[in-house]
């Protein structure tokens, strides 16, 4: 798919989003519902695709750099992020919102059905793991220990049981694991049907979850976050990808993830570490209605 292409796929991501809203205005499901829904998309949905798009795939030796990049680029998220923390002079639990949306991006749930729409298979292969081995390995043992020491709660905190137990890093070892087995088209099938879940009951999710009110309180710092995660960071990825990597996939991929709105697993987070829920969520808002133009132009200077 080209570049130009594009726009339909977002604009498919936001009518999901839009259902999400709708079913919550309505009165129809409430933000308590996306619990559940989340539930079903870390245990069964995720877990299926990433499977069944792993397993059968051929991999190509300079992958492996993809994941470091992803770790390097979330570094320099955080930074930038809590520069921005102190010009803004935020503290507990407001910084620690503030760093994670900033730092980690949606990878998995804008970042697959992006990068296969402009790569097929090959994109979404070095999406997952751009994602799996480096922004959710980041997210789940940094990102912990920073919602940790900026939150407002009595929660202990083991980063490294929470990547080994994690269902879709899992499901990533096992598919690798099972790369030479011939799994039985009916298995696949079944299992792919699951992965297509994914997409829209997560972004029906971030719509149940969303609180327009609440941006009136934010604007200043959601323009910083949507400057800085959908502009700096996906610029630097380019201008370090192009250094390190001469595959044009793997860069047009790298740019892709660095710049993706921000991360659900962000609220996710805030909630469990009592962080500031409204900023998560009208972040993730801005930065999804964003990435609208800021991918594409993005792409266009890969």
């Amino acid at each position: 798919m080209s570049v130009a292409a594009l726009a339909p796929v977002i604009l498919g991501v936001l009518g999901y989003v839009a259902l999400g809203v709708a079913l919550r205005v309505s009165g129809l499901m409430s933000a308590e519902d996306s619990k559940p829904l989340n539930t079903v998309l870390i245990w069964i949905a995720l877990p299926a695709l990433i499977f069944t798009t792993v397993q059968p795939a051929r991999f190509e030796a300079n992958m492996a750099v993809i994941p470091l990049l992803a770790w390097i680029i979330a570094a320099v998220g955080i930074a930038l992020a809590w520069l921005l923390t102190r010009a803004f002079k935020l503290e507990g639990p407001t910084a620690g919102a503030f760093i994670l949306v900033v730092a980690f991006g949606n990878t998995a749930y804008i970042g697959y059905p992006v990068a296969s729409a402009l790569l097929g298979d090959a994109g979404l292969v070095r999406a997952i793991f751009y994602d799996l081995f480096g922004n959710t390995a980041a997210i789940i043992t940094v990102g912990a220990l920073i919602a940790s020491h900026y939150g407002d709660h009595d929660v202990k905190v083991n980063p490294l049981r929470e990547l080994v137990t994690f269902p879709p890093f899992i499901a990533l070892v096992v598919a690798l694991t099972l790369r030479s087995v011939v799994v039985p088209i009916e298995v696949s099938a079944w299992l792919g049907a699951l992965g297509k879940l994914v997409i829209p009951l997560i972004m029906v999710s971030v719509g149940l979850s969303l609180k327009p009110k609440a941006m009136r309180a934010h604007l200043g710092k959601l323009g910083a976050i949507a400057a800085t995660k959908l502009v700096v960071m996906p610029l630097f990825a380019l201008a370090v990808g192009s250094v390190v990597l001469s595959d044009p996939a793997s860069l047009r991929v790298v740019v892709l993830e660095a710049g993706v709105p921000s991360m659900m697993l962000t609220l996710v987070f805030g909630m469990k570490y009592r962080l500031d829920v409204d900023l998560i969520a009208s972040a993730i808002l801005v930065t999804v209605v964003g990435a609208m133009l800021t991918i594409p132009l993005m792409q266009v200077l890969v």
